[in-house]
């Protein structure tokens, strides 16, 4: 027995002295920490990266989803036009022109690049 283990009993009143002092200064640090920190409304917290908006890829999507809907309509409404009409090709380009048209004019709807349309609740209110 070398006296150096440690059920000995002896340095215990050190290590203890030194673990409270250690306890109260974390517990003191907490409660400075919480009171800096800002109080949450009580409801759930966001989860962070969150935002109000819809996400860049869905906005993408959609925005890719406008264009495109309206060059096919236009293709499709050119397409028939010259099958019924015998029109050929003149209707497919006009009309695929003009649902391309269609598809930019949406692209910049969707995004807000376009001033919104007055309706009859904001006249009101102005008035």
């Amino acid at each position: 027995m070398s006296g150096n283990g440690t059920g000995d009993g002896r340095g215990n009143g050190g290590e203890q002295a030194r673990d409270d002092d250690l306890s109260q200064r974390l517990k003191r640090l907490e409660t400075q920490i919480e009171r800096k920190r800002p109080s949450a409304p009580s409801g759930s917290a966001p989860r962070s990266g969150s935002s109000t908006g819809p996400s860049p890829l869905g906005q993408a999507m959609r925005l890719s989803t406008e264009f495109i809907a309206g060059v096919l309509a236009g293709g499709i409404l050119g397409w028939m036009a010259d099958h019924f009409l015998g029109t050929k090709p003149w209707g497919l380009i006009v009309l695929l022109m003009l649902g391309f048209l269609t598809g930019v004019y949406n692209v910049m709807r969707v995004s807000g690049a376009l001033p919104k349309a007055p309706t009859q609740e904001r006249d009101r209110k102005r008035s």
